[in-house]
């Protein structure tokens, strides 16, 4: 496989079949005084603002989510996308990652926070007139004005394109009527400004609009009595006969699909950075929690079960981690790249992030899974208090949930995944092709006994990851030449080949994190981060042989099946840790920091 370099950088989905040397993926260890500055007053901000008043935002206390919306909107970080130009801080991609990352722990503002920054904003930042932007971006920044998103219709989710709401160009081809029903509308009941999808005439694409509050003709039902986020405002919005100017189209006639999928791209990788700091929190409280239990006679920390729940926990963490900003700055990069080629600065930022669409579905698939996973385990931690809504772990329960279902259930974006980097190959935009036929050679072939230099840092985990990616090749490879087009239909393979693929993402950016943090500060210092990427490579094999014998036996058949096992069995093996002692190390030194402290 080939070594990505400085001089090529590395595009997305590229990482099954380039190898990246560590000193090129960006870690969190690296952000700037800058950032971590912005990164504190937002934890400020949460302390002070949010953390002593949960119960006022649960109770959803009229005024008080858009009343915090414009106390962030005074220190900037309403703001952090969007360029000085329009009134906010013009920060970089990785930056609004790490603001949401931060704000993840702050429960349902974290939600408000991400209809407004994100979807509600951002489409006029991308797709925006210049009039557009200097009208709308300023009172956005400042949260002046609220903003959310209409795309979800009672019969179209995740077919978003199928939606009824109609938009009817007046006689004088002065406004358009829009026409529809709109729900789950996070933001909805005190947005200011939405920006509403709806299709023209007969076309079979929807176009977008930005739609003030005072254009009238909008009427909304209750409030939505929900699992968890209870302090977000979701309603359901109808619009009647709602007057907006024709200059108020976003983009052009039929853009609206193209609009909202790439907005979603964006709002997937923000989301599996924005679930990291709620899933942190959840350590720090679980692990404070034990140390202060007692069950005969000892703190519950002293017990093995609760280590390796620990242990897991934190370990997941440090992967979606390594893994969302390694992502993020590969994005960044890309965008720079676009500018200095001459492309315009808010088309860069498109095309940077569709660059790694695949990415940014994995990692909104595997941060959502991790953070359901550690508030579970919380819960479970927690025993009897963890049920109980006077302990912090019943709420975050709840509101983890959204997770898998928001930017996209995770049974889309896997199989969403899955086909684009299918599309992107048969495009001739990723060589995918010739590794899978490589391959499925070598499983045909006599294995090479012959010793391998494994002298260096972690030379047997990367040669394990290696094998891992040529399980995921002949996976995908095989079932994209029996299926055709009609792979789209075995959704049950491709999940199970979006499994493989996320886990290997995930496995590889912790080991070059890991990598990166020893050639900086030595092996020593950061034993307990060796252990957690070696923990999680054993869990990525784990799944990966699993998925991938359950992919092989649901298309596979007679001699085709038993090459393909042995071939899935010589991709998957590894050295055996022992596990236990990983997690032990990694456990007891959260339990001696009594916070989650990587």
């Amino acid at each position: 496989m080939e070594t990505a370099t400085k001089s090529q950088a590395i595009q997305g989905g590229e990482f099954l079949i380039r190898e990246t040397p560590a000193q090129d993926v960006f870690i969190p260890e690296e952000f700037s005084e800058e950032q971590r500055m912005m990164a504190q007053a937002t934890q400020d901000f949460i302390d002070k603002e949010i953390t002593p008043n949960i119960a006022r935002m649960d109770s959803m206390e009229p005024g008080f989510m858009p009343a915090l919306l414009d106390k962030a909107g005074d220190l900037g970080l309403l703001g952090i996308a969007i360029p000085e130009a329009y009134g906010g801080m013009g920060m970089s991609f990785n930056t609004s990652m790490l603001i949401a990352d931060v704000i993840g722990s702050a429960g349902s503002f974290s939600t408000a926070f991400g209809a407004h920054t994100g979807i509600g904003t951002l489409p006029i930042l991308y797709y925006g007139t210049e009039e557009q932007k200097q009208k709308y971006l300023p009172k956005l920044a400042t949260g002046e004005w609220k903003a959310c998103y209409c795309l979800t219709e009672p019969d179209a989710g995740s077919d978003a394109n199928s939606g009824k709401t109609k938009a009817v160009l007046s006689a004088d081809g002065k406004f358009y009527d829009i026409t529809g029903q709109k729900m789950w509308i996070s933001n909805g009941g005190f947005a200011d400004l939405f920006i509403v999808f709806a299709k023209v005439g007969d076309d079979k694409n929807l176009s977008a609009f930005i739609v003030e509050k005072s254009f009238g003709g909008i009427t909304m039902n209750e409030e939505e009595k929900k699992l968890g986020i209870k302090g977000s405002s979701t309603r359901q919005v109808f619009f009647n006969d709602t007057k907006v100017p024709v200059e108020n189209m976003l983009s052009e006639r039929g853009n609206g699909f193209k609009i909202a999928v790439n907005i979603l791209n964006i709002g997937r990788i923000k989301l599996g950075a924005g679930v990291i700091g709620g899933c942190k929190e959840t350590v720090t409280n679980a692990v404070r929690y034990a140390n202060e239990r007692k069950q005969f006679g000892v703190a519950i920390s002293s017990f093995g079960a609760i280590k390796q729940k620990l242990a897991d926990m934190a370990t997941k963490i440090y992967a979606t981690e390594s893994a969302c900003y390694r992502a993020g700055q590969n994005i960044e990069d890309s965008i720079q790249s676009l500018i200095d080629s001459g492309m315009p600065e808010a088309a860069a930022k498109l095309k940077g992030v569709e660059q790694f669409a695949v990415e940014c579905a994995m990692l909104k698939v595997h941060g959502s899974e991790v953070l359901d996973y550690c508030v579970d385990e919380g819960v479970q931690i927690y025993g009897g208090m963890g049920f109980s809504a006077e302990a912090p772990m019943e709420r975050a329960y709840r509101d983890a949930r959204i997770s898998r279902i928001y930017e996209g259930t995770n049974e889309i974006n896997r199989m969403l995944l899955v086909g684009m980097a299918i599309k992107r190959a048969m495009k001739g935009e990723l060589n995918l092709l010739g590794p899978a036929m490589a391959v499925a050679k070598e499983l045909m072939a006599v294995p090479d006994f012959s010793q391998k230099d494994m002298s260096g840092l972690f030379a047997k985990e990367k040669e394990v990851l290696q094998n891992l990616k040529k399980a995921v090749l002949m996976v995908a490879g095989k079932a994209a030449q029996d299926f055709g087009p009609k792979l789209n239909d075995e959704q049950e393979i491709l999940m199970n080949i979006a499994d493989m693929m996320i886990e290997v993402y995930a496995a590889e950016s912790t080991l070059l994190r890991t990598e990166k943090l020893v050639d900086i500060k030595g092996e020593e210092p950061v034993k307990h981060q060796v252990a957690m990427a070696q923990l999680y490579l054993y869990m990525a094999v784990e799944k990966v042989q699993q998925k991938g014998k359950e992919a092989i036996i649901s298309f596979a058949k007679g001699d085709e099946q038993k090459v393909m096992l042995m071939g899935l069995k010589r991709f998957t093996k590894a050295d055996v840790y022992n596990v236990k002692e990983l997690r032990r190390s990694i456990a007891e030194y959260l339990i001696e920091k009594n916070v989650y402290a990587f």
